[in-house]
């Protein structure tokens, strides 16, 4: 036997097992957390702007990565960008254009909804579900190993029988926290013991903030997962209402208000700063867990700042002052412009982006999908179709792939706009610096109405220059057209039922001949009270009230004063509870009674309003419930005074 074969092996085994063992194990991809913020504003973050609200860990994080300073929601509201961040394509395509995804009804295809005489325009009847064939964000990384998580607020459905899958856990996460996908927001408060949880497991002493106790939770499964790619979303509930927050914090921000500052409400101040609470509980969390290096991190919001008065109470008020303030930019949530749609974004890619960067690109909520799974070395699944850009080369200070964005929000209404200016169905193009809003059948005849504006001069949308652009107009409204058709989308059209009626006094019917024009046309029917966040229909003296949000209300200018007594006779098919407020003029602060709402036939309600002094507007909540309400009259009685509303 020749021993050299075995001992030319026997060499080549010894001198190879070491360079074996010292070769590199495959980097490990990269974990993601994706915080979301409700409802915050594009300039509520100090790193963005404010000189009135702290947040020291937002800030912090802003100079680990690169700040987005023209991001944009898919929409001015929030299950839409919701559903455009988890399946990448836009609200126009998923037919989710409006947030109804806590409702039960389930409702898949999209259609226009029905009208009445009493309203301009045929809007749209959004899905209330994100469809289960959507493959998510969550779904593609879960395939390729990531654990994954949802933490916080859903609102992109619930499942009503086994055979439903529209919760998180049927949508690609692992973990579900607090699972609470049927609540829109926190309702009863964010400070424990929390009502909108329903699980008797999650407790914590009375006091504690929910984004507290979240954070707290989340930072758990970083740690257990800290040795597995993992992919969070962190889905805040702050700072959507209702308007109350830490007792300490509000105290401490009472002290640095300034009324000429733009932004000066100090329980407002106190909810972002909650929020900035929980991300610096992330943050650490990373650190701790040692994988803050080889962690993506996105901040972004799903839709513009509350840039109005809250419209409820809370027992430390400020409920009479803007909750804030989004200057430069126009108006706020629900409207289509900028301020209802610019958002703050931060994103932090280790070892990649350059820490401390500012980037001017387009980018919008839909890009968010690809980008992160090239970001991670990934592509979408075959056969996914995505309307996003892949922006990570755009992160690099590579040349952006998106030169325009689009919302189409085929929701509101003229007497919705004056208080919430933008607040109507339409349809905006932004491309360059030019941008084209669609206002459907909003001028008197029917047709739609167009705004231009050219943000580079002008970021308040304050001088429309579709009058002077025509040929500019017709260029961008051709890419809007387009945009529909490719998306599918429900389109508003003028309601050829409409039919605006005259102002009639309390007391009487109307009477006169219709009104030529007037943003209020479509509520003269209802005899001075005004329809917020709920359509109606009026028929043989009965006022059909079908809610559209989470605070549906009829309110009107009483002229007089308290302490007062309304009285109305009202139906619902469902159980549910409502209240009765009433704005004292000037800086008064908004207050409330509440009143329960029986299932079943008529019934008449009476509510005392101890009130002092001017009454100012009046409104009449109604459970915020898929159910109709009806209503015959509303009767209200005064210090010497009495009005009387027979439909």
């Amino acid at each position: 036997m020749n021993p050299l074969p075995l001992l030319f092996t026997a060499l080549t085994l010894a001198l190879v097992a070491p360079l074996a063992a010292a070769a590199p194990k495959p980097a490990r991809p990269p974990n993601i957390l994706f915080i979301l913020a409700d409802d915050l504003g594009a300039h509520d973050l100090h790193c963005f702007g404010s000189t009135y609200h702290e947040t020291p860990h937002l800030d912090g994080l802003a100079a680990r990565g690169v700040k987005m300073t023209q991001a944009y929601a898919a929409s001015p509201l929030c299950s839409p960008t919701r559903s455009s961040i988890l399946a990448g394509v836009h609200p126009a395509r998923s037919g989710i254009t409006a947030p109804v995804c806590h409702l039960p009804q389930i409702q898949l295809e999209k259609q226009l909804a029905p009208g009445n005489p009493n309203t301009r325009a045929l809007n749209a009847n959004s899905v209330t579900r994100l469809k289960p064939e959507y493959v998510t964000l969550a779904e593609s990384l879960h395939a390729e190993g990531y654990a994954t998580a949802h933490f916080g607020k859903w609102h992109l459905g619930h499942n009503l029988s086994p055979t439903d899958h529209y919760e998180p856990q049927d949508q690609g996460f692992e973990v579900d926290f607090p699972h609470a996908p049927r609540a829109a927001g926190p309702g009863g408060g964010y400070l424990a013991p929390w009502k909108f949880i329903t699980d008797p497991t999650i407790q914590a002493p009375a006091g504690t903030h929910i984004e507290d106790h979240m954070a707290e939770e989340a930072a758990k499964f970083i740690r257990t997962h800290k040795d597995q790619p993992f992919y969070v979303n962190y889905w805040a509930y702050s700072v959507h209402s209702p308007w109350n927050a830490r007792k300490d914090y509000i105290e401490h921000f009472k002290q640095t208000a300034d009324l000429k500052n733009p932004q000066h409400n100090p329980l407002y101040a106190a909810m972002v700063h909650s929020l900035d609470d929980g991300v610096g509980r992330l943050l650490k969390a990373l650190d701790d867990a040692g994988v803050a290096d080889n962690t993506i991190i996105v901040f972004f919001s799903d839709n513009g700042g509350w840039s109005y008065r809250p419209r409820a109470t809370d027992p430390e008020g400020f409920t009479d002052q803007p909750a804030t303030s989004n200057l430069p930019q126009r108006s706020g949530k629900a409207s289509l412009y900028d301020g209802g749609t610019r958002e703050p974004c931060i994103i932090v890619w280790p070892g990649q982006v350059r820490p401390g960067t500012v980037n001017d690109a387009l980018l919008q909520s839909t890009d968010f999908y690809p980008t992160l799974l090239a970001m991670v070395g990934l592509k979408p699944q075959p056969g996914v179709k995505l309307d996003g850009f892949d922006q990570s080369g755009t992160l690099l200070g590579r040349p952006s792939p998106r030169d325009r964005v689009f919302c189409h929000f085929p929701h509101g209404s003229p007497s919705q706009a004056v208080e919430i200016p933008g607040f109507l169905p339409g349809t905006y193009v932004r491309r360059g610096d030019w941008k084209l809003i669609r206002f459907y059948a909003d001028n008197d005849d029917g047709s739609d109405r167009f705004e231009l504006y050219d943000l580079k001069h002008d970021e308040g949308e304050s001088r429309n220059l579709a009058g002077a652009r025509p040929e500019l107009v017709r260029e961008l409204n051709a890419l809007i057209n387009e945009f529909l058709r490719d998306t599918a989308a429900v389109v508003p059209v003028r309601n050829p039922a409409y039919r605006p009626t005259s102002a009639a006094p309390a007391g009487g019917k109307a009477k006169g001949k219709a009104k030529a024009k007037g943003k209020d046309d479509e509520f003269t029917g209802l005899q001075g009270w005004k329809a917020r966040g709920v359509g109606y229909a009026l028929k043989d003296g009965i006022v059909t009230l079908t809610p559209q949000n989470n605070a549906p209300f009829l309110g009107v200018a009483a002229a007089m004063n308290g302490p007062a007594t309304i009285t109305f006779r009202i139906r619902s098919a469902g159980t549910g509870e409502a209240q009765i407020e009433w704005l004292p003029p000037g800086a008064g602060k908004p207050q409330s009674v509440p009143y329960a709402l029986k299932a079943g036939d008529w019934q008449e309600m009476s509510v005392r309003l101890p009130a002092t002094g001017a009454l100012g507007v009046v409104r009449l909540y109604v459970p915020a419930r898929p159910e109709p309400v009806e209503l015959d009259w509303i009767e209200l009685q005064g210090a010497g005074a009495q009005k009387r509303w027979d439909f």
